[in-house]
């Protein structure tokens, strides 16, 4: 069993959307919310925000950093649940969360750095990450209004028995 956790573990840490078709094309059809791009930004997100505040006097500021790990942890969360929902209006509803947290984090990132608590660099860093998220999820959800019936749930594959 840990063989088998430790093979899709090393997929999913190595995952790539490059192999994706574009825009301009079919847009593929996702079927595990780790192939949503915005949901690996949003992990991305998080692994930074926890080694950020693991350093220094951030990782004595007890309520600072367990929000902003949070919040940062909210964005990727309410992407996966949302996409595990039951229609696409739900999940546009997790992804409206999601694109608040994102908000969240920048706020926060403000007061880390006006608490002198990271480096210029590492408030851009996380901060590009965070907008990235922001982004994506907006266009994200116009795609999903556009395309209103773009996700449905699908039974066509169940069994049952009477």
């Amino acid at each position: 069993m840990l063989a088998g956790f430790q093979v899709v573990w090393r997929n999913l840490q190595t995952f790539q959307p490059s192999n994706l078709q574009t825009k301009r094309e079919i847009m593929p059809t996702i079927t595990r919310f780790e192939e949503i791009e915005v949901w690996q930004t949003a992990r991305e997100l998080t692994k930074l925000i926890y080694s950020l505040t693991d350093e220094g006097e951030f990782s004595r500021d007890f309520g600072l950093r367990d929000q902003i790990r949070r919040a940062a942890v909210s964005v990727m969360s309410n992407i996966a649940e949302g996409f595990e929902s039951q229609t696409q209006q739900q999940f546009v509803k997790y992804l409206a969360i999601a694109k608040a947290s994102a908000g969240e984090v920048r706020s926060q990132l403000y007061v880390s750095c006006d608490m002198n608590y990271l480096t210029e660099e590492q408030f851009a860093r996380a901060f590009q990450l965070a907008e990235k998220s922001s982004r994506q999820i907006a266009r994200f959800i116009s795609y999903l209004e556009s395309h209103p019936q773009s996700r449905q749930i699908r039974e066509e594959l169940a069994e049952y028995e009477v």
